[in-house]
């Protein structure tokens, strides 16, 4: 077996090798942008070789859209869940689905608070808006007509009125990235968690009314 190098991280033993590499680049990604980030401190985070990291992910710009896709998958599972029973609950009346949404929301809420990482990604991503447009394309446009699809769905059942869902669904998502900036920022966490959330119920309630007690 090689022998570690001195000051070598150790690699997680527990996790397949292009899982562990993906972690330690999305961290260096979003911490630094694309452009201050190389194989080698990939490599090296992650406690493999770069052989190992180009191995496993190619070139840099396929690294990059690697972390994007897979913080995009663990999205769109809660999301498409969560819309799922929204869609569900469209067949149960107004008060049914303004919950639903309500929890949707919370779905949302929960997934970014509990990975600041994906909202550091798509900030870094987005202070070169021309660079990796295709990024949006595959990974954020999708959730987007998600939930605006759903809002949609909730207007022509007679549940809410909602004539414009992708100024919404937009609106909502600035919205909690900001939050998860402030968190990182060292707003104090529980507070802070607190009146974001009331916050985006109160906002729902504003837009659509709020279901019958």
């Amino acid at each position: 077996m090689p022998r570690r190098r001195p000051g070598r991280p150790r690699r997680d033993e527990t996790r397949p090798t292009r899982e562990v590499v993906l972690n330690a680049a999305t961290a260096l990604f979003a911490e630094r942008g694309f452009d201050a980030v190389g194989l080698r401190e990939v490599a090296a985070a992650a406690g493999v070789d770069v052989a190992t990291v180009a191995h496993h992910t190619g070139t840099k710009a396929a690294l990059y859209d690697a972390c994007f896709a897979r913080v995009f998958t663990a999205e769109q599972q809660v999301l498409t869940e969560a819309a799922e029973q929204a869609r569900s609950a469209l067949r149960a009346g107004p008060d049914a689905a303004r919950r639903a949404l309500h929890d949707l929301v919370d779905v949302f809420v929960d997934f970014l608070e509990d990975r600041p990482e994906t909202t550091a990604l798509w900030l870094r991503r987005w202070l070169e808006p021309q660079r990796h447009a295709e990024l949006d394309e595959r990974y954020a446009e999708p959730l987007y007509r998600l939930v605006a699809e759903l809002l949609t769905a909730a207007a022509s059942a007679g549940a809410l009125a909602e004539p414009t869902p992708h100024v919404t669904v937009r609106s909502l998502v600035w919205a909690t990235h900001g939050h998860v900036v402030a968190l990182a920022a060292g707003a104090p966490g529980a507070r802070e968690r607190r009146e974001f959330r009331a916050f985006v119920h109160r906002l729902l309630d504003g837009l659509y009314g709020p279901p019958t007690p």
